[in-house]
């Protein structure tokens, strides 16, 4: 479960930016989680709620926004998404295929693998 120790180095970074600022109140913060990453946000959301009790972050709502894996190939130009192994009827689990859609040649990722605070509504003190 890495969602935990992502989640505490988010919360730290949050909460050390915020010491900048006259900050009164937290009410969201708005992350972007790549597919790649495998994290999962129900667990991001329950660490979150846990790790900001006694904080300025306490009782914000954490939204996430996925981030969906983006190719460059080398050999062809392809810019575009992954082709995923099929499952059937499963779409609740899938495995990238990190290799060009059209021509099978080496590609380069360029977007999926971001786990970053993207924005949060804070209130800051007059």
């Amino acid at each position: 479960m890495h969602e935990v120790s992502v989640v505490s180095d988010l919360v730290s970074a949050i909460i050390n930016e915020l010491k900048k600022y006259n900050v009164v109140s937290v009410e969201a913060v708005t992350i972007t989680v790549g597919k790649l990453t495998n994290l999962g946000s129900e667990q991001m959301e329950f660490a979150y709620e846990i790790m900001t009790r006694d904080t300025i972050l306490e009782g914000s709502k954490l939204n996430i926004e996925e981030e969906d894996i983006k190719l460059k190939c080398d050999a062809c130009g392809y810019e575009g998404p992954a082709k995923n192994l099929d499952f059937g009827d499963s779409t609740e689990h899938f495995i990238p295929v990190l290799a060009c859609p059209k021509c099978g040649g080496h590609v380069k990722i360029i977007a999926g693998q971001t786990c970053c605070v993207k924005n949060m509504n804070i209130e800051e003190a007059n």
